[in-house]
């Protein structure tokens, strides 16, 4: 009797990034709600926060024939391993803050380890929820070929009644993880097709 191996669906590593380095954040608060919603009910899809908050201000004196810094090199290769990105991008002064602009850009030092993947964005805050750093990160999104999802977007009114995130920056509120579901489900649809074309 012969026996069928059922082919399997590839198991999507997901590498998630905080632009906010404080320890309380709603970013960080996302992040690991995303986190916990992937495990307890997405198949096939694992995230991994990967830590910015020892990475050297991007300098190409500290390259050295071609070698990174240890703290760059580490973070690089977790880039490069992972099959697409999630996002955690406050927005200061209308834009992407300086900690993950400059992730990204030591990531984007040759060899790119972003291109050719897929990413999403989410954001809490005041205002526009963040809103507009979305825009300035899908714009350099471009030029290190990196994909984002269009739809669903996640902008949290963080300030907003009833309260989204508690005193520890952890996520409660129930419609907001809904939509945080959302879009993780939308990032793994994207990337696997993005890989099949690939």
């Amino acid at each position: 009797m012969q026996s069928v191996v059922m082919a399997t669906e590839p198991v999507l590593k997901v590498a998630a990034l905080c632009g906010s380095l404080r320890e309380a954040s709603f970013h960080r608060g996302l992040l690991h709600a995303a986190m916990e919603i992937c495990k307890d009910s997405i198949k096939g899809m694992e995230i991994e926060y990967v830590d910015i908050t020892s990475l050297p201000f991007m300098n190409e004196d500290l390259e050295v024939n071609g070698i990174y810094p240890p703290a760059v090199e580490a973070f690089r290769k977790k880039i490069e391993e992972a099959d697409c990105y999630l996002f955690a991008s406050p927005e200061y002064n209308y834009s992407v803050t300086g900690p993950l602009k400059n992730a990204i850009d030591w990531a984007s030092r040759p060899p790119n380890v972003w291109a050719d993947k897929a990413a999403a964005i989410v954001s809490a805050g005041g205002n526009f929820g963040g809103g507009r750093s979305h825009y300035h990160l899908r714009q350099i999104g471009i030029f290190i070929d990196l994909h984002f999802i269009n739809k669903p977007e996640l902008f949290v009114y963080a300030f907003e009644s009833p309260p989204k995130f508690d005193s520890n920056g952890v996520l409660t509120d129930e419609e907001t993880k809904s939509r945080l579901r959302a879009v993780l489900l939308a990032l793994q649809a994207f990337a696997l097709r993005f890989k099949r074309k690939c």
